[in-house]
Parts: C-alpha cells; sequence; structure tokens
C-alpha cells in the first residue's frame, strides 16, 4: 500500500509540475501594482485568468471498490483528475491479496482511447459533474 501512494504522489507530482511550467510559460505575473485601475481593464484581467483557469486540473473525482472478492475494505481504486475540457488521467490501483497494480490512462474530451474499466468510466462521470 505504501509503495502505490508513493507511486500515486509521484504521478500528481509531476502532473502539477507539468501544469506549473506550462503555466509559468504563458502566463502573467501580476504583483498588484500593475493592475488595472478602470473597470474594463479589470474585466480583461478577470477574462485572462478564467483563460487560465481552464487549463487547470479541477474536475475531481475518486471511486474506490473491492476489485476482487476475497479482498474488504475497498482498498482498489480510481482516480479521474481532469480540466474543465475534460482532458487529463484517470489513475487505478487494483489491490490483491499478495500485490497492487497502479495503471494510468489518458484522456481527451472525457473519453479515452483506452478501454475504461467500470470504475474508471464512473470516475470520469463523477469528475464531470463536480463543480469546481
Amino acid at each position: 500500500m505504501a509503495a502505490t501512494l508513493a507511486i500515486l504522489a509521484l504521478v500528481v507530482s509531476l502532473a502539477a509540475l507539468a501544469l506549473s511550467v506550462r503555466t509559468a510559460t504563458g502566463a502573467r505575473r501580476s504583483s498588484g501594482d500593475d493592475l488595472p485601475a478602470d473597470a474594463a481593464g479589470l474585466r480583461r484581467e478577470v477574462a485572462a485568468l478564467r483563460a487560465e483557469a481552464v487549463g487547470a486540473l479541477r474536475h475531481l473525482a475518486v471511486v474506490r471498490y473491492d476489485a476482487f472478492d476475497e479482498m474488504g475494505g475497498r482498498l482498489s481504486w480510481s482516480l479521474a483528475l481532469l480540466d474543465d475540457a475534460g482532458d487529463g488521467v484517470v489513475l487505478t490501483s487494483i489491490r490483491g491479496r499478495n500485490e497492487a497494480r497502479t495503471y494510468a490512462k489518458s484522456v481527451a474530451g472525457w473519453q479515452s482511447e483506452q478501454e475504461l474499466s467500470p470504475e474508471e468510466a464512473e470516475a470520469v462521470a463523477h469528475a464531470r459533474m463536480a463543480r469546481s
């Protein structure tokens, strides 16, 4: 279980790093001194911030389940991490009696080219309904 959590932490950290690099290269830094003083300027600033937030992973959902009959405690899980366009990743950890396996499937437009398990599809559906 500790190894699975470590792998999950690594994957999420790498995704956050990639997102922050993408944002840092295209984003404007605002110190507060350069904010517009007029309402029209503030509206443009808010619109720019909203446009930047579109790529943020804001639709998240976790589905926990028992992957095998002999296991209890719903130790397996699928986690959907998606942006407003439905692009992102579904991470799945399937816990067995003696091992755990972790999978990552890319998602674009709320769908994956790889076949999603029922639990992964459920995580994507819940993430899509999630309000940010």
